[in-house]
């Protein structure tokens, strides 16, 4: 049903936008909030938290002047300029420097001013008859008398390829290569500027039926590769379709002659089903070790396994586990000051985990601290346990575990702890891989503060229902000290006790 000039024009159209980069998927969500059952959304209700800068960065609006397709530019000149060229508040796209880009934004404005909906927009950037980068462009209809379509919003993201500068060649003498794939573009240059490096070129291209191709576009024969995807789900992409694109780009990289790839997987998914509680039971950890090693992987890096015990037997190549509580424990002894502490584990199965990070903390503070566990029994989807041993009378209660999912189980131990006088209760876990009903449960729970990391990209909803109660640690510089140890044969073992 769409017009052929318009779908010549894009790789992709969307009339049900389901955006990939996360910085327009925020922009989505907040035309949407503010839209709230009108014609459109007014540009003056749609607001960004100041976390969300990345976000509110792509944005642009153009104002229909009369019947035809023309538009003023009203506001983001930096974002309409990825497009339209150099360009000042009240130009009109008929006057852009960028001509194909012109033409790509007013055939979406028309589209958009027609039907009242949204409209995303996919193409690859070409230069000198090379692919250059992705593009995705979001169009959003606007109207400030609450009446008719007078403007547009629009967002744009541009995934840049390989390109400008050009690099200068590298000798392909087992040098490194660092990959960061999809949404963890920003994570990656992270590490990669901790590592003193740069992130190596791929490209990254979905089909029409939603397939797609992921290779190098720089040579890798005999380099040390390392590829940093978080294998997270959610509404773009779940835990299955990350962890097969790894494994094709894996795939692609030992193809063309890698020396040795290293997958860094911050997040792990499929880790939490490691072992047979009931019969015919999955042991989905084992599975995915298998896949990685039939592709080919040569080691595996991840942070804070579910069950280490069960990750390190699982994997026939090289499995490298870090964990964050060197980084949690300075956070937290920067912070408690003289205030008396107890380390609590949510479960049985996280007491080990409690007791050396408890530990840690004595080391750390030279003075003793209590440890506390709830427990907790999990079958079929329904949590149960109440049983509560410890000492936290009085003292900062520290709950320490590997993830925060749905939010329940640190919810629940939080008000145990509440409840056997604990004067604060702190959290802290390493994925927060939070489901849509976490914001809800942990913005109710009795906790004065959550620690989590940037291992997983943070839900906007989480940071709105906790606010100024969630403290943000960053992995990247542990990610990126240990990609440097394992390339030139260093110590993870003192990595990870004295930490990055």
């Amino acid at each position: 049903m769409t017009d052929p000039p318009l779908k010549r024009l894009f790789d992709r159209l969307d009339f049900a936008p389901q955006p990939k980069r996360f910085e327009l998927q925020i922009v989505h969500e907040r035309w949407e909030a503010a839209r709230d059952g009108a014609v459109a959304a007014k540009r003056s209700a749609i607001s960004f938290a100041p976390q969300e800068r990345n976000a509110a960065e792509t944005v642009f609006v153009h104002r229909f002047e009369g019947p035809g397709d023309d538009g003023v530019l009203t506001e983001g000149v930096s974002a309409a300029a990825t497009l339209l060229g150099p360009c000042r508040i009240g130009d009109r796209l008929s006057e852009a420097t960028d001509r194909r880009g012109a033409v790509r934004l007013r055939r979406l404005l028309k589209e958009v001013r027609r039907s009242g909906q949204p409209v995303l927009a996919q193409y690859t950037g070409v230069e000198h008859g090379r692919d250059r980068a992705i593009v995705e462009i979001l169009a959003m209809p606007l109207s400030e008398d609450g009446r008719t379509v007078d403007s547009a919003l629009a967002a744009i993201s541009a995934h840049v390829l390989d390109g400008a500068p050009a690099r200068t060649p590298r000798e392909s003498d087992g040098g490194l290569a660092l990959f960061a794939l999809g949404a963890n573009a920003a994570f990656g240059e992270d590490v990669a500027q901790a590592l003193g490096a740069e992130l190596t070129p791929l490209e990254d291209r979905e089909f029409e039926d939603r397939e797609y191709k992921i290779r190098p576009l720089e040579n890798v024969r005999g380099r040390d590769c390392y590829a940093v995807f978080t294998l997270h789900g959610d509404h773009v992409a779940s835990s299955a379709d990350r962890l097969c694109k790894l494994l094709f780009f894996i795939g692609a990289l030992k193809d063309a002659g890698a020396a040795r790839v290293t997958a860094v997987t911050p997040y792990l998914c499929f880790s939490r089903k490691d072992r047979r509680t009931k019969p015919r039971d999955p042991v989905t950890t084992r599975y995915v070790a298998q896949l990685f090693e039939a592709i080919g992987t040569d080691r595996l890096i991840c942070i804070d396994a579910h069950n280490i015990a069960a990750f390190q037997n699982a994997f026939r190549c090289e499995a490298v586990h870090l964990d964050a509580q060197s980084l949690f424990a300075r956070r937290v002894v920067a912070d408690v000051k003289d205030s008396p502490i107890a380390v609590v584990s949510p479960d049985l199965g996280g007491e080990k985990r409690a007791e050396l990070f408890r530990l840690r903390l004595e080391r750390m503070l030279k003075r003793p601290v209590a440890k506390a566990f709830m427990d907790k029994y999990r079958s079929e989807g329904r949590v149960v346990g109440d049983i509560f041993a410890g000492d936290v009378k009085d003292r900062i209660a520290i709950i320490i575990d590997d993830l925060i999912a749905g939010g329940g189980t640190v919810a629940r131990t939080a008000a145990a702890c509440r409840a056997n006088g604990a004067a604060d209760v702190w959290a802290a876990a390493t994925h927060g891989v939070f489901s849509e009903a976490a914001a809800g449960v942990l913005a109710n729970a009795p906790i004065d503060r959550l620690i989590i990391t940037d291992s997983v990209p943070l839900a906007p909803a989480i940071a709105t229902a906790l606010g100024d109660r969630l403290t943000l640690v960053s992995v990247a510089g542990l990610v990126a000290e240990a990609i440097r140890r394992l390339h030139a044969n260093g110590s993870i073992t003192q990595l990870l006790e004295e930490g990055p």
